[in-house]
């Protein structure tokens, strides 16, 4: 539930950017995220994965062998930029006073992280909650009403603020979530010259991260991080499970094309099922290479990711 509202919310305060603002997070390369749909999240389907993972192989262990998500899977499903400057930096002790230069919000000392709800409302989110009887869309579009009062309609020193407190909750709530309330502010270093973001490699970020939250406690069976991307990558490798429904064709990045099929059994009895499609899935329905005859039309992106496909992460 909380990446779903955690979809909603970054998603509202990008619809509320102005179209100058949001032509700018665009050509950082974070623009075909925002074009995915909002996918109904598959907790059955991302536990029964996490419980395959092998945490010293750093792939999922199957039956028939084992398979990793690659850097071309986060290109072609995401639109994520995949090249460029490692994301990568210095930790700082305190982020106290880098958050209130450039965010102009408050984070307690000897601390990196803001409050949620302070970040919130340096977006105009006030009243975050879904209101009775309200529907996705109603939610989404009141949400992006409000959030746009408050945010610089013109290019002025304030809309930079803005553009810094979106990306930190795009990035703290969504490509790079944790389970954590407050959003940390280790990429608040990397936002500091707005002109220098889109020359980071954020996709190969992207997937470290997938990989550091499937490798955490065997306590935790949720996994952190943006939830469209497991899902999509087992539709595409692991068509036979059934969890996907392919209800837009032909659009790009690729999780546009897809939404998870509703499953109205408890989550324990989806969870068993999956266990054991998994155990006893034909190996000749293993989809290895799910990218043939897929075409570069309107991914521009692709083009410089190409010497990175078959590459990995580390």
């Amino acid at each position: 539930m909380r990446a779903r509202v955690s979809w909603t919310l970054v998603l509202a305060a990008f619809l509320a950017l102005p179209p100058f603002q949001r032509k700018r997070v665009d050509e950082m390369g974070f623009g075909q995220v925002f074009r995915i749909e909002r996918m109904r999240v598959d907790p059955a389907l991302t536990q029964a994965l996490r419980s395959r993972w092998d945490t010293k192989a750093s792939a999922f262990v199957f039956p028939w062998g084992h398979m990793i998500p690659s850097l071309e899977d986060v290109s072609r499903i995401t639109g994520l930029i995949v090249y460029g400057r490692a994301v990568s930096g210095y930790t700082y002790p305190c982020y106290h006073d880098l958050a209130r230069r450039l965010l102009d919000l408050p984070v307690e000392r000897r601390s990196s992280l803001v409050p949620r709800v302070a970040l919130q409302e340096s977006l105009g989110l006030f009243e975050a909650g879904k209101n009775a009887g309200e529907t996705e869309d109603e939610y989404l579009e009141r949400l992006a009403r409000v959030s746009r009062r408050e945010l610089a309609s013109e290019p002025v020193p304030q809309a930079d603020l803005d553009l810094r407190c979106f990306l930190v909750l795009f990035l703290g709530r969504l490509l790079f979530a944790t389970r954590c309330d407050a959003v940390n502010c280790r990429f608040l270093p990397l936002l500091a010259d707005l002109g220098e973001v889109g020359g980071y490699a954020w996709g190969a970020a992207f997937i470290a991260h997938q990989f550091d939250g499937l490798s955490a406690s065997e306590r935790q069976t949720s996994t952190s991080g943006f939830y469209p991307f497991l899902q999509v990558w087992a539709y595409l490798h692991l068509p036979a499970l059934r969890r996907g429904e392919l209800t837009r064709p032909g659009l790009v990045p690729i999780a546009r094309r897809w939404d998870s099929l509703r499953d109205t059994r408890h989550l324990a009895d989806q969870l068993e099922h999956l266990q054991e499609a998994l155990d006893s899935y034909p190996y000749l329905d293993v989809v290895w290479q799910p990218y043939l005859g897929e075409g570069d039309e309107g991914q521009p992106w692709l083009v410089q990711a190409r010497p990175y496909f078959g590459r990995s992460v580390w």
